[in-house]
């Protein structure tokens, strides 16, 4: 089933409605009831409302708060950070590709220069933005959880439940991720006042493996759910990426796993690759899209925030970029904010004009010597508001294209990663990394005649996924993050690049979060 916008929307206000009640102030008579008639007896028996709430759940990864397009902030999700950038896409693409060599920012905002440079503090605005959005989203999941056990009987909603619980359990691969040690809460967590424990990366890694591997017999089948719902495949897509990155969370590989898990997906014969790569992020992204296992719905007209991919559209345009690129993105402005180093056009080598996953161009000068000015650089449009057919999106301030949580090429490049480090089948690795690369040059021309080694690999998922939110978790499974072995412009704060410190793996939990529950909250090591 879809997830349209307008029940969205509904959704958000329902759900802040049964929020709420969680806190209001006390009473003399304790089983007093609000007398708004919206209570959570009532939402989640009610089959349309429980609908409704689910759609918040979702809602929350593509919309910055409750109230309008957030030009005002009011009904924002989150406190503490301007509600335009709190929005969770935003957050994410800001900790997991800004700080590596696929992209660079030019403003001065609070914070943001710290980001690429390696200097953050357990006070960025940033640090903190994420971490307070996926805490959000998964007490906004664990709350539907709470609010469903009683119904859990019904097929319906169980559907629902083992998507929500999916939710959460992605929430917190986001967390063990970028964090490693978060506070822990589910739906067994009292309401109120609390002081969440923190749990450690190892046993988070068994709780979201647990978690997904328990949702299967309830999620529908793929694709049955419907565009930008979660299936099977996507807790089999995530299951891959976990297990993916199993030697980095808990200091035991799993790459057969991780192979096995792509294969399900894989082998399902639900999906397949899109003909050509840019129509994968255009405004039309929508439609007769057979390699998307998930995505972040957007809507012009029906979800707008200043977040998402309104701000990676608009972030990658203007002034001197619309001149060079010679691309319509679909956007009335332009916040000349992101680009690339000359890294990422380095990763594509000769081939700039023959892989058509090459969407970008240089700057005049491409070479930044400047970080603040937006005419040095690589400009990239591989996201654009702009149809597949040539059409602008339906409104140029806010974008209408989706984005790719989960695709099916990542599930080839997990498998073709763990037979290059020997735990799958060599030559159905070769075949999937071919599929890709045939796409990518639009016939056998860039095919490989042996599956390519470690490095090449890495450089083949920064060409098929940048800017996709993943490469930081990339660089890190391939020891490259820190340390000095792989220099970028601008690494380490030097404009050639410079060594990294290994702490910088992790980033820190929020200084105000240890300050708010010192007893349970440790903070990671050197911040």
């Amino acid at each position: 089933m879809h997830t349209d916008k307008k029940t969205l929307r509904r959704g958000l206000l329902v759900l802040s409605a049964a929020s709420l009640l969680g806190l209001s102030s006390c009473t003399k008579d304790l089983d007093r009831f609000p007398t708004n008639g919206e209570t959570p007896e009532k939402i989640f028996s009610d089959p349309a409302k429980t609908l409704q709430a689910l759609a918040k759940v979702y809602g929350a990864y593509g919309l910055s708060g409750n109230g309008g397009d957030a030009r005002e902030g009011n009904g924002a999700d989150i406190a503490g950070i301007d509600e335009g950038s709190s929005d969770f896409l935003r957050q994410l693409f800001v900790l997991q590709e800004l700080p590596t060599e696929l992209a660079i920012n030019a403003w001065g905002d609070q914070g943001l220069p710290d980001i690429h440079v390696h200097s953050w503090s357990a006070s960025n605005p940033f640090v903190r933005g994420l971490y307070y959005r996926s805490l959000y989203q998964i007490k906004l999941a664990s709350d539907f959880l709470r609010n469903t056990e009683s119904r859990a009987d019904d097929a319906t909603i169980r559907a629902y439940r083992a998507e929500v619980r999916f939710l959460r359990a992605y929430q917190y691969w986001v967390l063990i991720d970028l964090y490693g040690n978060p506070p822990f809460v589910t739906e067994a967590t009292a309401t109120g006042k609390v002081y969440p424990q923190q749990i450690s990366r190892a046993e988070l890694f068994k709780y979201i493996e647990s978690e997904l591997k328990a949702i299967d017999a309830d999620l529908l089948a793929p694709k049955a759910a419907g565009y930008g719902r979660a299936d099977k495949a996507a807790a089999w897509a995530l299951l891959s990426r976990l297990y993916l990155n199993a030697e980095v969370y808990t200091g035991t590989q799993r790459y057969a796993d991780a192979a096995q898990y792509a294969e399900r997906v894989i082998s399902s014969g639900s999906y397949s690759l899109k003909s050509d790569y840019s129509h994968l992020f255009l405004a039309d992204n929508n439609v007769n899209n057979p390699e998307v296992l998930l995505s972040i719905n957007y809507d012009g007209q029906r979800s707008q925030n200043w977040g998402g991919m309104t701000y990676l559209i608009n972030a990658s345009t203007g002034g001197t970029a619309k001149a060079v690129t010679g691309v319509n993105m679909g956007v009335n402005g332009g916040w000349q904010g992101n680009r690339a180093t000359t890294a990422l056009l380095e990763l594509f080598g000769t081939n700039t004009a023959t892989d058509k996953r090459c969407l970008m161009k240089a700057a005049a000068t491409s070479t930044i010597s400047d970080v603040k000015n937006f005419d040095q650089g690589v400009y990239v449009y591989k996201f654009r508001n702009v149809t597949s057919a040539g059409a602008n999106g339906s409104n140029g301030d806010h974008a209408d294209t989706d984005f790719p949580l989960l695709r099916l090429a990542e599930l080839y490049l997990n498998y073709a990663e763990a037979a290059v480090r020997g735990h799958a089948d060599a030559t159905k690795a070769l075949q999937y990394l071919n599929l890709l690369r045939t796409r990518a040059y639009g016939n056998a021309s860039g095919n490989y005649s042996a599956l390519p080694d470690l490095k090449e690999l890495l450089a083949e998922r920064g060409r098929e996924l940048y800017w996709e939110a993943q490469r930081r978790t990339d660089l890190i499974r391939f020891g490259l993050f820190t340390g000095n072995s792989y220099l970028w412009p601008w690494k380490g704060g030097a404009a050639g690049g410079a060594s990294v410190d290994d702490y910088r793996k992790l980033y820190p939990i929020p200084a105000d979060d240890i300050q708010a529950n010192p007893e349970n909250l440790k903070q990671n090591p050197n911040y």
